[in-house]
């Protein structure tokens, strides 16, 4: 007979029946304000004089301003959120995509909850608790297992880091190659490294050179030569490639295996690793990874993700598995984000996501079949569609980068939250919170985004 291991006093505590049942009220008290919140509210103008001076006060001490004057409550509900003024607003944007399963989700909640009776705020190098156990076994299981599987992943608190320690482990595995490989219009993000990779000179005035970059083409008709004279030109000089699969920040322009492919193959054979970025991508196309879902499983050295995972992660194959104190930090992410990041990695496990008839190809057929309709009516009022999966963009008034921002903005005030993406043309680009989303709410955020798209073009 197995011997029982003795209780642990966080277990006594957790389950305590005082401790069990304050939690069962505060999500039923949750859930009966959330219900409150059943769409669009505009500002009241008693709270507009103290919440402009929130917005200036976190402009100054951020040194510039907001793109929206968006300061949260702290409730919200699914695709609804509440904002200080006393708005309500459609949030599909999802700050930048980390807002997969919507506002105050209970389950996310419910997880939070119980992170904050934890010992610590944070968890890291030194002091890591259950879930990043937890964390690290569900990611590994849900990764791409074709070529091997992956063998290792390395969590962190944010996705640059993620990305920063991929490219360290090939700059290591690969010395003394010291160039890195990129697409053209990629985002790789703003880190001083990371800064020279991103395919945007603006984004690094000031910053010294810090690591050699040759761009590939987005484009699988010229891409592979490109690549050829590259290597040609630096031979043994490239540590990895990177390869953003969907490039968000150009516009949510969509790859292929026909792009793909050849080039991991060069590398493969060139001794390039090959470093795939699915910070945004990850859980939201038809596949969990997008990797899967262009099926390049076999080809890839290294992934990491973030956003959507809560949690930030590196996955490695042990062939790229690097030396002791390469990889080393003081914060792997906080107690909440690694509890909740565990419910996130199990409901998308669980749920009925991914797939053909799952609930991202779903609502990816109800949005672009909407922005179809527009365009055949009134072609010189929108094209597109762009994306993939919940990853959707179009082309309003021409692409003119002040009348799409003017657009995002009245949008805005209107009760939808949009972005853009992309310069010449300028695209505006939602990230649709489908852990959170109602059809019903998808309809009439729609209507606002339809109506406001014809007032502006009046």
């Amino acid at each position: 007979m197995k011997k029982e291991e003795p209780s642990l006093v966080a277990d006594a505590f957790h389950n305590d029946p005082a401790v069990r049942e304050a939690k069962r009220i505060l999500m039923e008290r949750l859930g009966e304000h959330q219900m409150q919140l059943d769409g669009v509210r505009q500002a009241d103008p008693e709270r507009a004089k103290r919440y402009q001076e929130m917005i200036a006060e976190l402009s100054a001490a951020r040194s510039g301003n907001l793109y929206f004057p968006y300061i949260g409550s702290g409730i919200g509900n699914g695709a609804l959120v509440e904002l200080g003024d006393g708005s309500v607003k459609y949030d599909f944007i999802s700050g930048i995509g980390v807002h997969h399963f919507g506002h105050s989700n209970p389950k996310l909640v419910a997880a939070g909850i119980e992170a904050g009776l934890s010992d610590t705020v944070m968890q890291g190098n030194l002091q890591q608790n259950a879930e990043s156990v937890e964390f690290s076994r569900l990611l590994l299981e849900a990764a791409p297992n074709t070529g091997g599987g992956f063998d290792h992943c390395f969590l962190t608190s944010t996705g640059v880091m993620a990305g920063e320690n991929a490219l360290k482990i090939a700059f290591q595995k690969n010395a003394p190659a010291n160039r890195v490989l990129a697409f053209e219009h990629c985002f790789a993000g703003r880190t001083i490294t990371f800064s020279q990779i991103t395919d945007k000179p603006a984004y690094r005035q000031g910053v010294p050179l810090t690591v050699p970059v040759d761009y590939v083409p987005f484009d699988p008709d010229s891409a592979l030569k490109v690549l050829n004279d590259h290597i040609a030109r630096y031979p043994g000089q490239h540590a990895g490639m990177i390869f953003e699969l969907v490039q968000g920040e150009g516009g949510f322009n969509v790859g292929s295996e026909k792009l793909f492919r050849p080039l991991m193959e060069r590398c493969r054979e060139a001794g390039i690793s090959v470093l795939v970025d699915e910070v945004q991508t990850f859980a939201r196309t038809p596949a969990l990874f997008a990797t899967e879902f262009f099926g390049l499983g076999d080809l890839v050295d290294m992934i990491w993700i973030g956003k959507a995972s809560q949690v930030c992660a590196t996955l490695f194959r042990k062939d790229h598995a690097p030396q002791p104190g390469l990889l080393s930090q003081t914060f792997t992410a906080g107690s909440g984000a690694l509890a909740a990041g565990c419910v996130i990695l199990r409901e998308l496990r669980d749920g009925k996501f991914f797939g053909p008839d799952g609930l991202i190809q779903k609502y990816h057929d109800r949005v672009t079949d909407k922005l179809r309709s527009i365009e055949s009516e009134d072609p010189d009022l929108v094209s597109g569609p762009f994306g993939i999966g919940v990853m959707i963009a179009f082309t309003p008034f021409g692409g003119d980068p002040a009348k799409v921002s003017a657009f995002v903005k009245k949008l805005f005030d209107r009760g939808v939250i949009a972005f853009v993406a992309g310069s010449h043309p300028m695209r505006v680009r939602f990230l649709l919170p489908v852990g959170g989303l109602t059809v019903q709410q998808l309809e009439d955020a729609w209507e606002i985004i339809e109506d406001t798209l014809r007032e502006e073009n009046r």
